[in-house]
């Protein structure tokens, strides 16, 4: 039995919710957005409320259950407070600015690398190397700044590279560390 999918979800002010086809639809202050929920899965809007419900007590309805739960209340979330994530750039000359919707990164490669940010997502270059990473979107939000930090992945010798914010590195041993 789900624990999380037992939870209702409680709708800010200003936030409409549409079930429709299968298809959640969630309008709010920072936008709208819409996901096809799992299979087998009934989705009850009430006063104030989302509560989510499996069809049938079968094992594959209960799982989608949680699930399904969880991408409501994401949905909600993002359109009334939206979501950020940081990333930290570290290396001596790393660094990054802003260009309207694209970010230029100058990372140790010979030439900078351009980076237009995909709509729906904002980006503050707060100092040279630090970028707060904006939106309604969780998933889309994240897979951004997963792209992001690929572009110099956290080296484990030297530590330079993009991290996350609060990101811990387990460093290595040189191979004169040995000694």
């Amino acid at each position: 039995m789900s624990r999380i999918g037992k939870n209702s979800i409680s709708l800010p002010a200003g936030v409409k919710v549409k079930w429709e086809g299968g298809v959640l639809s969630v309008t709010g202050p920072n936008g709208s957005l819409q996901q096809v929920m799992p299979p087998r899965i009934r989705v009850e809007i009430g006063e104030g409320q989302i509560r989510v419900q499996p069809q049938d007590d079968s094992r594959l309805s209960r799982s989608f259950w949680g699930l399904a739960r969880t991408l409501a209340a994401n949905m909600v979330t993002g359109v009334s407070q939206g979501f950020t994530k940081v990333l930290e750039l570290v290396g001596t000359g790393y660094k990054v600015e802003g260009r309207g919707d694209t970010l230029v990164f100058s990372v140790g490669y010979s030439q900078p690398v351009e980076f237009p940010l995909p709509k729906g997502i904002t980006a503050k270059v707060e100092k040279a190397n630090r970028i707060e990473l904006s939106g309604a979107n969780k998933e889309q939000l994240g897979q951004t700044a997963a792209v992001l930090r690929q572009l110099r992945p956290p080296d484990a010798y030297k530590g330079k590279g993009i991290r996350m914010s609060g990101e811990r590195l387990r460093r290595k041993v040189g191979k004169a560390g040995g000694r």
